[in-house]
């Protein structure tokens, strides 16, 4: 598969690597395995899939970086984000990760968990990534964790991070839904999440931030903000604050996970180029 090439208004460089999908290395299933949690910020079970890399130990002396993925359903099949680690780690374009896919359903629900959802946040940080640290060896370090997710898991991923910077120090937002006011409103004050940027001080986060050129369209049916327009104040109010960002708008890019797949194995590289 050729990648989309990029347009990069000002952020720091960064080079595309070449990749396609090896459809002849499925993940083994023990590598690939479903777990229901009861979510006890929702007060409802949530699955989640864990991923672990090829060769993975679990009393290796370094603790493996994690990455987590919004909309996980997606994340395993559509955009199959286990195949993209699995064949990153062997190019060595990337660490080895361990991953988990949180599933957020559909619909309204999906909106509750993902549209700056304090709930959120709150289950990340005082479940999900304990649960995660009890159980496999992964990572106590922030700037070796990822959150991640296309649309309105791109606006979960960045608002997690900002909640908890303590947790996640990376954000991998694709077409992010940044035109949404707080808790999943279809209704003004929009992009909360900017404001909060705008009046908060800065926080050690960095983001890989892109969205579709075609995506330059009025939500919520012509009454609310231009989508793309919403990703570039983000942008700016991040850089603002002095945060590290790489944006791109990709050239005839649309809404659609055939747009982020291509791109999704550059934000990996690019969010881990400087880990050592």
């Amino acid at each position: 598969m050729l990648l989309v090439p990029s347009v990069d208004a000002g952020a720091q460089p960064f080079r595309p690597i070449p990749y396609h999908m090896d459809a002849r290395a499925p993940i083994a299933a023990k590598r690939l395995g479903a777990v229901t949690l009861f979510d006890s910020s929702y007060q409802r079970p949530r699955r989640i899939w864990i991923y672990t890399p090829q060769g993975y130990d679990p009393q290796a002396s370094a603790a493996y970086p994690l990455i987590i993925a919004f909309d996980g359903n997606v994340y395993r099949d559509t955009m199959p984000l286990p195949l993209i680690l699995d064949s990153l780690l062997a190019r060595g374009k990337a660490p080895a990760f361990v991953g988990v896919l949180v599933d957020d359903s559909a619909g309204s629900i999906r909106i509750g968990d993902l549209g700056n959802a304090a709930k959120m946040a709150e289950f990340i940080g005082k479940q999900l990534i304990p649960y995660m640290r009890e159980h496999w060896r992964v990572t106590s370090n922030p700037r070796r964790v990822i959150a991640t997710g296309s649309s309105a898991g791109g606006l979960g991923a960045a608002y997690v991070a900002l909640m908890r910077p303590d947790l996640i120090g990376n954000v991998l937002s694709q077409s992010g839904a940044f035109w949404r006011g707080a808790e999943g409103s279809d209704a003004p004050p929009y992009e909360w999440l900017t404001t909060k940027v705008i009046g908060n001080p800065g926080a050690d986060v960095t983001f890989f931030l892109d969205v579709g050129e075609v995506e330059d369209h009025a939500t919520l049916g012509g009454s609310g903000p231009n989508f793309r327009d919403a990703n570039r104040r983000f942008r700016d109010a991040l850089r603002a604050k002095g945060y590290k960002v790489a944006y791109a708008e990709i050239p005839a890019g649309q809404h659609g996970p055939a747009y982020w797949m291509a791109r999704l194995p550059i934000g990996i590289v690019t969010l881990t180029s400087d880990w050592q």
